[in-house]
């Protein structure tokens, strides 16, 4: 018997963590890659343009993601909400690139709503497949399998993209999201077992909760504030996955193949990183493993702007690139143990949501600021953009990751937790 539990244990982990391989698919080849080239290259389209399309998907995730997570522990369920949202961000991943620009825009903001949406349930299942003892190392197997997602990704790229084009990518794309997510839904069990109610009095219900949620924030101490520094690492962290592939081949000039084996080998680094990083969250705890990537991630950034602003050479990014994959694997594996050594553990589902939210502000803020910050932006006839361009965007990256830390450097990741009521 026992070793029928333990088996049960080590799939529904594998299934778990699948799940991050399946949506980190969607991240590399739509977010980062192929759909931004295909806006700005391909079409014709701007930073703008394209950044404009995430921050509103971001920003209906910003007001949505904690009713949605109110509404998943109300039932006690996660995997048909995370189903659903899976499924639809598939079926409109697969029809991108069939119409006009602006009809492909509409479609990424309903698809990557989905994809962000899905990652609150995605991350309220960690509780249910690891304990305290080995959250860290559980949650460190996720984020590495999902750069094997990104590293089958660049290398289906690279292999198929000749004869498929942008259009099969975005096909395969989401074909790859459904096959490698089902074993989530079918080996990862929810702890609860309550109906699932959708409806106005649900939505009522929901938003009375998000308010006590947020009220409920005051009882453990740091836990604001660290949503508030997670608002400016995510913001950089996520604007840059947005906008490198842009940035590598207009700024530095590499061709799309040179840019996807870039990015390749950030994605081998983050694989053989991410082990060691839970090693290192579990040993030394979460604050000071964020620390740390913070602090890489300031070099990081310098050097990305310092090529062209310094007239470095453009192959400075094969030596930047496997040290950014290293520093974004450290961040999730740091931050969600973070958040659940300051929350208790009937809190999670609910602080997920807010977890989200904070992260999605980001996504949302960011993208805005690189377009603002990167392009001259005319609205009725007025220019609302600096047009300073893409290596000062990346420099304002820098100032956010610095606030950031400064923000946590007051946040302890062993608390007095206040678990009344």
């Amino acid at each position: 018997m026992l070793e029928n539990r333990n088996s049960a244990s080590k799939l529904s982990v594998l299934s778990w963590a699948l799940y991050d391989l399946a949506n980190t698919i969607f991240s590399f080849n739509i977010i980062s890659i192929h759909f931004a080239l295909w806006v700005v290259n391909d079409m014709g389209g701007s930073d703008s343009q394209y950044g404009f399309a995430n921050g509103l998907s971001m920003l209906v995730v910003l007001f949505t993601a904690p009713l949605l997570g109110a509404m998943s522990d109300q039932s006690g369920r996660r995997i048909p909400f995370l189903a659903i949202t899976t499924f639809i961000c598939v079926v409109f991943t697969f029809f991108l690139g069939q119409g006009s620009l602006t009809t492909s825009l509409i479609i990424f903001v309903i698809a990557n709503y989905m994809f962000q949406s899905g990652l609150v349930f995605y991350d309220a299942l960690l509780p249910t497949v690891s304990n305290k003892e080995n959250i860290g190392k559980v949650g460190a197997f996720g984020v590495g399998l999902g750069y094997v997602g990104s590293l089958i990704a660049v290398t289906t790229g690279i292999i198929l993209f000749d004869s498929i084009g942008r259009t099969g990518m975005f096909q395969i794309t989401a074909l790859f999201f459904l096959l490698f997510s089902i074993p989530c839904f079918v080996f990862v069990k929810d702890i609860g077992t309550g109906p699932i109610r959708v409806g106005r009095e649900i939505l009522k219900n929901s938003l009375i909760q998000l308010k006590l949620t947020l009220s409920k924030t005051k009882q453990f101490p740091g836990l604001r504030r660290f949503f508030i520094g997670r608002v400016f690492y995510a913001d950089t962290v996520n604007t840059l996955i947005l906008f490198m592939g842009i940035y590598v081949t207009n700024e530095l000039g590499f061709t799309d193949t040179q840019v996807q084996q870039i990015l390749a080998l950030s994605i081998i680094a983050a694989i053989l990183g991410s082990p060691v990083w839970g090693i290192i969250v579990d040993r030394v705890g979460p604050k000071k493993t964020l620390n740390s990537v913070l602090f890489m991630w300031m070099v990081i950034l310098a050097g990305i702007a310092a090529i062209p602003l310094a007239g470095l050479p453009e192959n400075l990014m094969w030596l930047i690139a496997p040290v950014a994959g290293i520093a974004i694997g450290g961040t999730w594996c740091a931050d969600r143990p973070y958040l659940i050594r300051l929350v208790s553990p009937q809190y999670i589902g609910e602080m997920f949501g807010v977890y989200s939210m904070t992260g999605r502000f980001g996504s949302f803020a960011g993208p805005i600021m690189w377009a603002f910050i990167a392009d001259k932006i005319v609205v009725f006839g007025a220019n609302i953009g600096l047009g300073l361009g893409r290596p000062y965007a990346v420099l304002s990256l820098l100032v956010l990751i610095v606030v950031s830390y400064f923000i946590l450097s007051g946040v302890s990741d062993r608390p007095k937790l206040n678990t009344q009521e």
